[in-house]
């Protein structure tokens, strides 16, 4: 009886080994989930295109601690219900740790799931305030906060001299988030709001709003909503000869916008947003971007993209150094290990909520190329 519990428990110790060992040499999985098809569609295929460049350089160099990446990428079309279902067949996919999305209000509607499922989400366009204020602790996010947009919006709206502010959002969580933090800043400071209302997105024709926004009087125009509707916006604005200033927020940095205004209506528009890829300055960020021209024959068209990049480099680093392929290790040294990070975006450290920390907005003006120009 003896020699069979020892024979056992030679077995179980043996399985356990194999076990181990099979997790040693296997793939860090590694899940992307982003727009692939709807409205922010370009978003999110240069996402896919960035990660997966990053995932091919990481395995040529032996992968991470001997271990190869691999990318699962699910579409979540840019909607809340389709991002539900993306997040569910990630999570059962042995992913540690998902890259993505682009819209607040996507990314809110996989938050639960992959925090139950013990995987780390790192956001790359989600800006709006409560994603980081529920408590998560799998959450962290790449971008900056609406409430640091609102303030810079505020001051600069205010350095620019403006005195009769119109406020439109779309409702979503980002655009309203945006609108709101702007309003209460402006409001202390005594600007007058004398617009503040939303739009429908998605629409091809946005007159009313505009007839009513003009019998408003602004002196400026805030569109705290993204790209698509700043483009028909700009458009129907210069239809209607009405060359009020209008403005944007970091939805608005995608290239796509001049496509849709036309250059000569896109003229003069300005936007807040990190740093465009052009403008990136370190000798890292050039190269990669180099690659990625060479392969895709173009440049991505916003920052978002990258900020997908730059959550894919954090991963690996989180891994690599803190030695723990699942989602609370990888969670937990972001948070508390990771400071001053070099990505492709610039320096990157995070809060104990998941936070970005430090300044990254600028302003951009558009030109009469429809190119997106760093104001200096």
């Amino acid at each position: 009886m003896k020699g069979v519990v020892r024979l056992l428990a030679v077995c179980m110790v043996t399985s356990l080994l194999m076990a181990a060992t099979a997790f040693a040499a296997g793939p860090v999985r590694v899940g992307l989930m982003c727009p692939l098809t709807g409205k922010w569609a370009s978003e999110g295929q240069d996402m896919r295109n960035i990660v997966e460049l990053l995932a091919e350089e990481v395995n040529k160099a032996g992968g991470i601690n001997g271990n190869k990446v691999e990318l699962i990428v699910e579409d979540d079309g840019g909607d809340p219900r389709t991002a539900a279902l993306a997040a569910q067949k990630l999570s059962t996919s042995g992913v540690t740790a998902v890259i993505g999305t682009y819209g607040s209000a996507v990314t809110e509607a996989s938050q639960n799931i992959y925090d139950e499922a013990g995987i780390a989400q790192i956001a790359t366009g989600s800006t709006n305030v409560r994603l980081t204020e529920k408590g998560l602790k799998l959450f962290l996010r790449t971008c900056p906060r609406d409430d640091e947009q609102g303030r810079v919006a505020a001051k600069v709206i205010k350095n620019k001299g403006y005195k009769a502010v119109a406020l439109l959002h779309d409702n979503s969580s980002y655009a309203k988030g945006l609108a709101d933090e702007t309003k209460a800043l402006l409001d202390k400071d005594g600007t007058k709001i004398v617009f503040y209302d939303a739009l429908t997105p998605g629409e091809r024709d946005y007159t009313a709003i505009l007839t009513k926004l003009k019998a408003a009087n602004p002196d400026i125009i805030f569109f705290t909503g993204y790209y698509p509707e700043v483009g028909m916006l700009l458009r129907q604005k210069m239809e209607m000869k009405w060359n009020v200033p209008m403005m944007g927020g970091d939805a608005a940095n995608n290239l796509d916008l001049v496509k849709i205004a036309g250059k000569a209506a896109a003229k003069g528009y300005f936007f807040l947003s990190p740093p465009v890829p052009q403008d990136f300055d370190t000798a890292e960020a050039k190269a990669f971007l180099a690659a990625y021209k060479a392969k895709h024959n173009a440049l991505p068209n916003s920052v978002w993209s990258v900020l997908a990049g730059d959550a894919f480099k954090v991963i690996v680093e989180a891994v690599q150094k803190g030695g723990k392929a699942d989602g609370a290790g990888i969670a937990t040294y972001l948070k508390t290990q990771l400071k001053n990070y070099p990505g492709l975006s610039g320096q990157i450290s995070f809060n104990e909520k998941g936070d970005r920390v430090g300044d990254l907005y600028r302003v951009y003006d558009v030109n009469a190329e429809g190119e997106f120009v760093l104001q200096r």
